[in-house]
């Protein structure tokens, strides 16, 4: 990845390389952090955010969660979100807001004036298994499970979650696949390293449920919604693994992944080892909101405007 010229942090743009975090952060001895993924996606009526107060939304809660006090409000987040793209002129890009605890202390139970920062990086970014959302995916299960209940929160989207997820990816890439597939903690299926998990059988789309120690991603919500619109029938539930080996379809939906299709599971083929009819279907309802095919009929898309800020700001770059 390019670094961008600009980020936002705690309420103003700022060069990228000003952007720096002490050794002695809480976050990084201790990983307090909170974050999102988002996108930003070129339409013919300009650049537009995808579900962009959704994903606010979940970054407080999931800074609640951890007691991580955010000093912004959501509508200030959510414009900060537009500067940092519009700041570095892009039509398109994914989006990374980031909460975490930067004052230095070694106290598991940090007192509540130990400072907590936000800062937002804003990318050209394709999708995270590149042609594979055309092509499709192989994928193997992981050795390594989800935690169990009541251990990590696995609803909040925390950056100490992910060092489960990078063992997970890092397995998957050793043994030559594009990600990795965990189990929850009683061997059913979870979700991969940083995306959710459907099937497909006869007709039929199956995912696990959010008690299966997954992430509930917003991409994975809009996909229910969709399905609905088009008449699939929704199963979620306990899902064991085996049902990989003879489901006709399977697809990774995030935000990074999009909805990328699986053509192969542990070195078996999924179906004809091809995208099928029900992965492409709500591909193409999907993609359709980006490129001007189908109706925002959710509101999902949310144009970006400067804030008086930022075009000051502009205007005295330019002068």
């Amino acid at each position: 990845m390019k670094p961008a010229t600009y980020l936002w942090h705690d309420g103003r743009i700022k060069p990228w390389h000003e952007a720096t975090v002490h050794v002695g952060a809480h976050v990084l001895h201790y990983g307090s952090s909170v974050f999102e993924g988002e996108r930003v996606y070129a339409t013919p009526d300009g650049p537009r955010y995808f579900r962009l107060r959704e994903h606010t939304e979940r970054l407080f809660r999931s800074a609640r969660i951890h007691d991580l006090n955010i000093r912004h409000s959501a509508d200030e987040i959510d414009q900060a979100c537009a500067d940092v793209v519009l700041a570095n002129g892009l039509d398109s890009a994914y989006v990374r807001p980031l909460v975490y605890r930067a004052g230095f202390t070694f106290s598991l139970a940090p007192d509540p004036e130990v400072p907590v920062e936000v800062a937002i990086i804003a990318l050209p970014w394709g999708n995270l298994h590149g042609d594979g959302v055309h092509a499709g995916i192989d994928v193997c299960v992981s050795s390594w499970h989800r935690p169990a209940p009541n251990t990590l929160p696995s609803g909040a989207k925390a950056g100490g979650n992910y060092l489960s997820s990078q063992l997970i990816a890092q397995e998957a890439k050793r043994g030559g696949y594009a990600e990795g597939i965990a189990l929850a903690p009683n061997g059913l299926l979870s979700e991969g390293a940083g995306e959710n998990l459907f099937l497909v059988q006869r007709g039929r789309l199956y995912t696990p449920p959010v008690a299966a120690g997954i992430l509930a991603g917003i991409t994975r919500d809009s996909v229910l919604v969709l399905a609905a619109e088009l008449g699939i029938d929704v199963v979620e539930g306990d899902l064991p693994r085996e049902l990989l080996y003879t489901a006709e379809e399977v697809f990774l939906t995030g935000t990074a992944a999009e909805i990328t299709p699986v053509r192969s599971v542990d070195r078996k083929p999924v179906g004809k080892a091809t995208p099928g009819p029900v992965t492409r279907a709500l591909q193409d309802a999907f993609f359709g909101l980006f490129d001007g095919r189908h109706a925002d009929r959710h509101g999902w898309l949310t144009p970006l405007h400067a804030s008086a800020a930022l075009r000051t700001e502009l205007q005295r770059e330019v002068a």
